[in-house]
């Protein structure tokens, strides 16, 4: 297949809006192209060349990319520079391009030629890169140099995530969205949107189904519900097992020491890869007496000097590309463990916790080191108990807990009843848990925010049916005067010129400067109430959700966008305030 052609069916997803009109445009271009060729094609509609946990990084800042773009274009690098500024995108600067493609390449070719530039390290690096897209995009058409220039500097945004992807997958197979579980859950346990792609178009739906877990490839966490008080858990779980919740990074550990060198990777929240972050965990994990792995844990940094955890923030020092050894040193992590997903061949997704649990237990039975733990937990029989715990755990410094069902097996990817969170302050009434919100957008200061440029900013949920981001709140309070500044550096760097074509918004929301859906930050509310503008819920028979008196709590860089709190719970948590209130 000619990547001229992918760029042409990528050209017209830009132009629509609709969700199934771009899932059909996707499925007919997955189902003309070859395995090799649809595993490809998904990791560039993604503005990717490889799954998230590996990672891309082309390391080509836009000012650079304007040497390549004044080269082709036979203009000067001011008067790129001002049209990019005019359009808001450079790629659509190379559009206007009329040079004479040499060559018309292969989907297979340009991804070989972008592997190559990405490679290109060392002294001279930029200089080389510049030199080899220059050459390399003279050989696309001036629609496919677009594409490419946003791959390139990350700013592709064709306005759709995995979840369309596993969409089109399924209309590729069968003409409609009925085998989608079947893909999705291939996915939860195999997470890597290229691979699911090969998969299924080389074996099938049978192929997808018989996909196993591989040591090494992120599987999708599940997550927790969240209810208000300890007595409605209780009622809905009956006997259960309740554990600390901690306020760390939580991370999936894979472990693989059947190679001469043993292969440990840490995976976040969002599925980085983190292994370089924490020498002082993989120093440590390496000593337990199992060949393959792959866990749960909560990685939390402690004072050493008295043993207590220390705030969200201080653990996120630990996410960082430089001085990782001395930061290991000042600040000190404890990860306990939590579940077991696999072990020396044998999955665990399917055990029910009571098995898995046993078997973790095992599993660390002999182990000596301190850096690593298998967290505590109490078994309850009655909510009172449950309460006494919660409170004790408050009391030490805690978020609240997690209460799991001991016969639930570990869901990959899925939001359920399985496990449920008791956060601190729940039971006092209101809406007293934080929503992780996507940053959409920001408005412009006026009075003393003048001088930060923005006064308050547009926040939303994330609607997965629709893969899109709805809004619920304007917020302007909970920051410091830097914060401000802060958020505003963070939003120019993703700001567009429109509104990105996954977020829903009516135009009297619309901010002043809209931003990609990249951010995502906790956001604490009084209450949720109807509302006749926000989209979140919004259908053509209920009113959208919003919510009263919000305020920025803090960053979650542990998350996606698409790992936001999604429309579905804050539905459930707006009826939730008036059960409670009874």
């Amino acid at each position: 297949m000619k990547f001229s052609y992918v760029s042409q069916v990528f050209n017209e997803i830009e132009k629509i809006s609709g969700r199934l009109e771009m899932t059909k445009l996707l499925a007919d271009l997955l189902k003309k192209a070859t395995p090799e060729e649809s595993k490809i094609i998904c990791y560039l509609s993604l503005g990717e060349l490889k799954p998230p946990y590996i990672g891309t990084k082309f390391q080509v800042a836009e000012k650079n990319f304007i040497k390549v773009a004044a080269h082709l274009l036979g203009l000067d690098e001011p008067e790129i520079k001002k049209l990019a500024k005019d359009s808001g995108d450079l790629g659509l600067v190379l559009e206007t391009g009329k040079w004479l493609q040499k060559e018309d390449l292969t989907v297979l070719q340009v991804y070989k030629e972008l592997e190559l530039i990405e490679e290109i390290s060392g002294t001279g690096s930029q200089d080389g890169k510049i030199q080899s897209l220059t050459k390399f995009l003279q050989d696309l058409d001036p629609i496919s140099a677009k594409f490419i220039a946003r791959i390139v500097i990350g700013k592709l945004r064709l306005g759709f995530s995995d979840m369309t992807i596993i969409d089109a997958l399924s209309w590729m197979e069968v003409g409609n969205k009925s085998i989608r579980k079947n893909i999705e859950n291939a996915y939860n346990i195999c997470a890597d949107i290229g691979l699911i792609a090969h998969t299924i178009k080389d074996g099938g739906l049978e192929a997808i189904k018989n996909m196993t877990i591989t040591v090494g490839v992120p599987i999708r966490p599940a997550a927790a519900e969240r209810m208000p008080t300890a007595k409605a858990i209780f009622e809905k779980l009956g006997d259960c097992i309740a554990q600390p919740k901690l306020d760390g990074f939580r991370l999936q550990i894979h472990m693989d020491k059947t190679h001469k060198t043993p292969i440990i990777r840490f995976f976040s929240r969002n599925l980085i890869d983190m292994s370089h972050m924490f020498p002082d965990i993989t120093k440590a994990i390496i000593d337990l007496d199992v060949q393959e792995l792959i866990c749960e844990g909560e990685a939390i940094v402690y004072d050493p000097n008295t043993g207590n955890f220390l705030p969200f923030q201080e653990t996120v020092k630990r996410k960082r590309k430089h001085d990782i050894d001395q930061m290991a040193e000042q600040l000190p992590l404890q990860v306990y463990i939590f579940d077991l997903l696999y072990l020396d061949g044998q999955e665990y997704l399917t055990k029910t916790y009571t098995q898995r649990r046993k078997e973790l237990l095992h599993l660390f039975e002999k182990y000596k080191g301190e850096d690593i733990k298998v967290i505590e937990e109490k078994k309850i029989d009655n909510y009172k108990d449950l309460e006494d715990y919660f409170v004790a755990n408050i009391a030490s410094g805690l978020e609240g807990l997690v209460v799991k069902k001991p016969s639930s097996h570990y869901e990959p990817g899925k939001r359920n009843f399985n496990w449920i969170k008791l956060k601190r302050q729940e039971d006092t009434g209101g809406l007293e848990d934080t929503l992780d919100c996507v940053v959409l957008g920001y408005y412009f200061g006026k009075g003393k925010r003048t001088h930060f440029g923005l006064g308050a900013f547009l926040v939303g949920v994330y609607n997965k049916h629709e893969d899109a981001f709805q809004t619920i709140a304007k917020v302007g309070t909970g920051m410091k005067d830097l914060e401000w500044v802060e958020l505003k550096a963070r939003c120019d760097k993703i700001k567009v010129a429109h509104m990105p074509k996954n977020v829903q918004c009516p135009k009297e929301l619309a901010p002043d400067v809209w931003v990609y859906p990249e951010i995502v930050c906790s956001v604490r509310a009084d209450d949720i109430t109807l509302s006749p503008l926000h989209t979140a819920g919004l259908t053509s028979k209920e009113l959208g959700l919003a919510l009263r008196f919000p305020r920025f709590m803090g960053y979650r860089p542990d998350k996606s966008a698409g790992e936001a709190t999604e429309v579905y719970e804050v539905k459930r948590l707006y009826k939730d305030q008036f059960e409670y209130k009874k």
